[in-house]
């Protein structure tokens, strides 16, 4: 199981290594162009895989987990991995595919907004949900409040998400904020993994400290804020 997790390991490095690189050419280049959407795709397919190379990672972790965390043997027990790097990854890796499908079938839907009422994207909304829920009562259980305070984050996508997809069909441009919403935050998704759990294997005491997730959360959410803003002054300028 062991030489199994580390494959899994290696792959979400890879995928996620050049999914946080590629995330900055669509957000920081021009917008629409054939650049913008080769990278995007690219982008993608990167969260999926690395969103569901983390599920796996997960599931082994709940099964086994000194046997998959042999190096924190010690440090941590296996209540603490079971919980962090169990129920708190699997939520991270739900919400992660959760994320890149959703913003990948917003603007692919942009022009016939019901095509978004897929069983896959409902199914992915109800997954997240289900997954924050659980995330927060395991960590209320092992302790670990923190689990709880992210929790809110997959509830609050999934519930938003649903607004969007069951609602009416959207403004003019509003695919565009959804769009930017769910790319985004598959970015703090994969930053908010390399800063927390990678910093496990640096410096274990960060693991849990606030501020390794609360600089991706930040950087984020104040960017798509700002990302908001100017689609926005597009809207009323077209007005």
């Amino acid at each position: 199981m062991l030489l199994l997790f580390h494959i899994l390991v290696a792959m979400h490095i890879a995928t996620g290594t050049t999914g946080a690189v590629t995330f900055w050419v669509p957000i920081l280049g021009r917008k629409g162009g054939a650049e913008h959407r080769r990278w995007g795709r690219i982008f993608t397919w990167c969260m999926l895989a690395t969103g569901g190379l983390a599920i796996g990672m997960s599931i082994l972790t709940l099964i086994d987990p000194m046997g998959t965390h042999p190096h924190l043997e010690g440090m941590f027990d296996a209540v603490f991995i079971r919980a962090i790097f169990g129920w708190l990854m699997l939520h991270m890796g739900v919400l992660t595919v959760n994320l890149a499908w959703y913003g990948w079938l917003c603007v692919r839907n942009r022009r016939d907004h019901a095509a978004n009422r897929t069983a896959l994207n409902l199914g992915l909304q109800a997954a997240v949900i289900v997954a924050a829920i659980n995330c927060a009562a395991q960590g209320v259980l092992a302790g670990q409040y923190l689990m709880v305070g992210l929790a809110v984050v997959g509830v609050a996508t999934g519930v938003t998400n649903l607004v969007f997809i069951l609602g009416p069909r959207p403004a003019p441009l509003v695919w565009q904020k959804e769009h930017l919403k769910g790319f985004v935050g598959c970015g703090i998704s994969v930053y908010t993994a390399f800063f927390a759990f990678g910093s496990v294997r640096i410096l274990p005491e960060l693991a849990l400290h606030p501020v390794m997730w609360a600089i991706p959360l930040t950087t984020g959410v104040l960017m798509i804020l700002y990302h908001w803003r100017q689609i926005g002054l597009l809207r009323r300028r077209a007005a």
